[in-house]
């Protein structure tokens, strides 16, 4: 694999990391509401779950979506399922106030968090059909196995740098500061946002 086509294939997976979706929006979520730790943790997750739907679509993920298009359809559903819930918490937990800057909504431990972080990237199908299509068609077919190992260590960093510096940004204490007084508000706005991007998955 030329150095060429690994720059490509790793600034592709980058700008589909940063591209604006249910593991960005969860990752801010997570570092306002939990702090920069936790959303390391769920970052961590996340860039695990994007290493899992390469790795799939390196071993013909787009090909069994093919000759199966139902399972891309029950992953679409699952994943608005999973999304349309997660997002109700959110909306039922507003009204929760911040007890001596905790959320009793929140996070209880580090593993809980990354545990969201892959199930929120696993639910998503939309890395799945990135990975499946456009991913496979960046890696040259005479790519070794430590080129590829080398791949998917980078999109993991990259998911994982990329959510934590949005945990980071939501994370500082003016930020937070503002959450505190307009929680009520800022909790049903990302419920919204992550309500309607679960109904957008399931029409797509």
């Amino acid at each position: 694999m030329s150095l060429a086509a690994f720059i490509a294939t790793i600034s592709l997976c980058l700008m589909a990391a940063i591209s604006p979706g249910p593991a960005v929006l969860m990752a801010a979520r997570v570092g306002l509401r939990d702090g920069l730790k936790t959303g390391a943790a769920l970052a961590a997750g996340i860039g695990l779950g994007a290493v899992f739907w390469a790795a799939a679509a390196l071993f013909g993920l787009a090909l069994l979506f093919e000759y199966a298009p139902f399972l891309l359809t029950a992953l679409k559903i699952g994943g608005a399922a999973f999304l349309i819930w997660t997002a109700i918490k959110m909306w039922r937990t507003a009204d929760v106030p911040l007890e001596d800057g905790e959320d009793a909504a929140a996070l209880p431990t580090l593993w809980s968090a990354f545990r969201l972080g892959i199930w929120t990237q696993l639910a998503n199908p939309k890395p799945a059909v990135f990975f499946g299509a456009v991913f496979v068609g960046t890696i040259p077919s005479d790519a070794t196995p430590p080129a590829l190992a080398l791949v998917l260590l980078c999109i993991f960093l990259g998911e994982f740098l990329w959510n934590t510096a949005v945990a980071r940004l939501f994370s500082f204490s003016k930020t937070r500061e503002v959450y505190v007084d307009l929680k009520h508000w800022i909790d049903r706005i990302f419920g919204g946002l992550l309500a309607a991007l679960g109904i957008k998955i399931a029409a797509l």
